[in-house]
């Protein structure tokens, strides 16, 4: 008998809408299969068209045409999201109370079914609003040499000419001409100074701006590299090292390790606590993002760096002595069970994780679960408005704590 499935795409059907789901999307089921739809909202009755059908148990819609909209449905400020246009924002048609819920939803998910925690979460929202907020932004340039985004799992690219979610004129600096490059990079950095850089192939050859750009957070200035990491939300760096150092906690002569440090942003913070008599070991395998570190972080000689990988770093560079804190801000998978294993292994009193993936923050609280620590705090912060993305920050005890 054969089991091969009808395949659906362009199929269109009326369905009732169900819960979100990590990534952005929504679950509703249509003859025994599962669909995950973009551009609707739970309880609402919509007609879904099927752009993406590869057999299996599941398939990718877009809702099309809305029969019994749900109150928390607005009209969305882009003109270019919505079906088969720019795939970078998944909640424009969402109230921004509404956004913050579906998200905390997504966490309470993750940590119920990967890592068997039960716990309240509340997302909580950033100074500013959900629009004009991001200062760092990649586009593509189509053949035509006009840039814009991409369309969601594809690789064409929607030309567009104004951002809603983008600082005011970033977009726009770019849009009134054509490009020959494959990508640009548009930064506005915290004095307000534009960067724009083209891309092609391997390299940025930088066309406006210095390069380097300014930005202020944890009681100091920083200067690093435009095409570097920092935080795309004005208010997400300073936020984000309140916290930590508050769970942090380190004292004045403790050892601290700041894994996945970045330029330093945390270790600064650590740096403080600890003093001069203290050391702040950070762990970086971006050449870049060291040197930019090294350098804001000069006069700071409790902190000392290693460049390498974190998963390398942590079997056989590190110090024997046992650090008190350890500070983890892994990429969007996680830090993963080596590192887990090692860090628990050295018995912190503290660690405190920054996750900007609530299904990789909850696999690696499963497997600290089972080194022997426990959840002791947990705040969730919407550092990226109109979007399915957030980022978590988790303070993990030993049990016996």
């Amino acid at each position: 008998m054969s089991t091969t499935k009808e395949d659906w795409t362009g199929r269109k059907f009326e369905v009732e809408v169900g819960p979100v789901a990590h990534g952005g999307h929504f679950v509703a089921r249509h003859e025994g299969r599962v669909l995950f739809v973009r551009h609707a909202l739970p309880g609402e009755r919509v007609v879904v068209s099927v752009h993406e059908d590869n057999g299996g148990s599941f398939c990718r819609a877009d809702a099309v045409e809305i029969l019994e909209a749900s109150p928390d449905r607005v009209e969305a400020p882009c003109p270019f999201s919505g079906p088969g246009m720019c795939g970078g924002c998944d909640f424009q048609h969402v109230s921004w109370d509404a956004q913050r819920e579906l998200k905390a939803q997504i966490v309470r998910e993750q940590l119920s079914r990967l890592a068997k925690i039960e716990r309240d979460v509340v997302v909580e929202a950033l100074p500013g609003g959900p629009l004009e907020w991001r200062t760092r932004i990649r586009m593509a340039v189509d053949r035509d040499g006009r840039p814009g985004f991409r369309g969601l799992r594809s690789h064409d690219v929607i030309p567009i000419d104004h951002c809603v979610i983008s600082r005011p004129g970033m977009v726009e600096a770019v849009a009134d001409r054509k490009w020959r490059a494959q990508e640009l990079t548009i930064v506005q950095d915290g004095d307000g100074n534009r960067h724009v850089g083209e891309v092609r192939g391997r390299h940025t050859v930088r066309r406006a701006g210095t390069g380097t750009a300014v930005e202020t957070a944890a009681q100091r200035k920083w200067r690093v590299s435009a095409d570097g990491f920092w935080q795309v939300h004005p208010a997400a760096a300073d936020t984000f090292a309140t916290v930590v150092g508050e769970w942090a906690a380190a004292k004045p002569g403790q050892r601290a390790w700041d894994l996945y440090g970045g330029a330093g942003l945390f270790a600064s913070v650590l740096g403080r606590q600890v003093g001069e008599t203290g050391s702040v070991l950070v762990v970086e395998s971006f050449p870049g993002a060291v040197e930019d570190g090294r350098r804001n972080l000069r006069r700071m000689s409790q902190v000392e760096w290693v460049a390498d990988k974190v998963e390398l770093a942590v079997t056989r560079k590190l110090p024997v002595e046992n650090p008190h804190v350890v500070v983890l801000d892994p990429p969007r998978k996680g830090a993963g069970k080596v590192v887990v294993a090692e860090v628990a292994r050295r018995r912190p009193g503290r660690v405190v994780y920054v996750a900007c993936d609530p299904a990789a923050l909850a696999r690696d609280l499963a497997e600290f679960t089972v080194q022997g620590y426990r959840l002791a705090e947990l705040r969730a912060f919407d550092a990226f408005p109109m979007t399915h993305h957030m980022e978590c920050i988790a303070l993990l005890v030993p049990e016996t704590s």
